[in-house]
């Protein structure tokens, strides 16, 4: 009798962490949340970050912390989650990071520090924003955690500016013992961070509780004092600062040279969101900052500003708002989740479009934009296929709202009152790319005062580089 051939248990394969699909973010649903300024984005549980952060590979060397400006050890705090030490993990973060509820939600992480993950190469790299703003939420529920702080050194910082860098320089001085004062020109603290981020992306009480930890590292912050019209830098020196950072931003808007720019119903993206955002004018006639709340709103612009604006048109009651944007939809500089979620809101875009005109009625009022169609050319300076008019392609259609999203360049506050501070053609201050300190001694500078707007963790980056910098000639002083 032969042999019964038996059949061996194929062996099931683990799958490889590359493959295996990150958490989806557990959101608001979008016919509901465009009638609220409620958060979009309802976070991580910890289950999924849990998964998460067993999906790292624990690299001998990290490529994501490269991609960090700020340098967290990502890795360490990785492992700690594994471990389910979230205490320990959120210390380890704040060791770099004083802003990690902020950064966790709003900065571009997909093409800095998960870019740089190994599993990017393959497949899927891990949500390390994600698993950041968990564990910020955490720490905000269960306590937050003061360090020690040394002892003073008796110097004192003066910080012009209480956006991203300002705040993140004001955090690591503190840390290392000086005495720090943040003047703010507004009401309240934050910068773009309040005045320029909608609220369904990044809710005030989240940039309130990090400044709060801030005053509680021994931080001052002086509200309505407009440097450069209150105080000029030299009165500051006066008063006793012995070093000085300017972190005030790119507050200078720009827009399009076209007829009509001046019609009643045209905003920049600043004074749209700042009146929405800070003045709290979607509350009018509560609170008296009213604003136009269109019913056909055009936004120029295809950046996170653009769609900030345009998703917060929706919620103020627009039947329909559109993206005119140039170029095609791959070159827009937006984050793809926040292309996503206007999509999903009913934003309608126009790409390969450029403004031409506005119209108005009698009465002065932007009532109808003409465009030109426009085809992709050659790639121009900035590595993007350069928009060219197609001869003949003009159309026009009705709009009762126009917000001018194209950029803004650095707030020219101290620059025009300080003629020894040097600034370039276009009107960013100048500084040693090394240490970032200006043409006056003593006087640093960083982010987008230095080179235009760029992202809230660059900007964090540079306010820590200049913070360094500071402690360094303060060592030596």
């Amino acid at each position: 009798m032969a042999d019964k051939q038996t059949k061996e248990t194929p062996k099931k394969s683990t799958p490889q962490p590359w493959t295996i699909p990150a958490p989806k973010m557990p959101a608001q649903d979008p016919q509901v949340r465009i009638k609220n300024f409620d958060e979009v984005n309802l976070g991580y549980t910890e289950e999924q970050i849990l998964h998460e952060a067993e999906r790292c590979m624990a690299c001998k060397t990290p490529k994501c912390v490269d991609g960090c400006p700020v340098e967290i050890e990502i890795n360490r705090f990785l492992e700690a989650v594994r471990d389910r030490d979230y205490r320990g993990a959120i210390r380890i973060i704040k060791e770099k990071n004083s802003l990690p509820a902020i950064c966790g939600r709003v900065c571009p992480q997909e093409i800095q520090c998960q870019a740089g993950c190994i599993l990017s190469k393959k497949g899927n790299p891990i949500e390390i924003g994600r698993i950041e703003r968990f564990l910020a939420d955490w720490e905000r529920e269960h306590g937050v955690e003061v360090p020690k702080l040394p002892k003073p050194t008796g110097y004192r910082v003066a910080i012009v500016g209480s956006g991203p860098a300002g705040l993140t320089a004001a955090g690591d001085l503190a840390l290392l013992g000086h005495q720090v004062t943040v003047f703010e020109s507004l009401h309240e603290p934050g910068g773009v961070l309040v005045y320029g981020i909608p609220e369904f992306r990044l809710p005030k009480a989240i940039v309130k509780a990090e400044v709060d930890y801030l005053k509680q590292l021994g931080v001052e912050f002086q509200l309505n004092a407009f440097i450069g019209q209150l105080y000029s830098l030299e009165d500051l020196f006066t008063h006793g600062f012995d070093a000085i950072l300017l972190a005030s931003g790119a507050g200078l808007p720009t827009f399009l040279r076209i007829p009509g720019v001046n019609l009643v119903g045209t905003y920049s993206s600043n004074e749209f969101l700042t009146r929405v955002n800070l003045m709290r004018a979607y509350q009018f006639p509560e609170f008296d900052t009213p604003i136009i709340r269109g019913k056909v709103v055009a936004v120029i612009g295809g950046g996170n500003a653009a769609m900030d604006s345009a998703r917060t048109a929706l919620r103020l009651g627009a039947k329909t708002v559109y993206i005119v944007y140039r170029r095609s939809e791959n070159e827009m500089p937006v984050r793809r989740e926040e292309y996503r979620h206007a999509q999903e809101e009913g934003v309608d875009f126009k790409f390969l479009t450029q403004p031409l005109e506005l119209f108005g009625d009698n009465q002065g009022r932007v009532q109808v934009m003409r465009c030109i169609r426009n085809c992709l050319g050659e790639p121009d300076e900035s590595g993007r296929c350069r928009p060219e008019a197609i001869v003949g392609s003009e159309f026009e259609f009705p709009v009762d709202t126009v917000i001018f999203a194209i950029g803004a360049s650095a707030n020219p506050s101290v620059p025009r009152c300080t003629p020894e501070l040097e600034c370039d053609k276009w009107g960013d201050v100048i500084v040693n790319p090394d240490t970032l300190e200006t043409s006056i001694p003593h006087v640093w500078a960083a982010g987008d005062l230095t080179g235009g707007e760029g992202t809230v963790i660059a900007a964090a980056g540079e306010g820590k580089q200049a913070a360094k910098n500071i402690h360094k000639y303060l060592e030596a002083f």
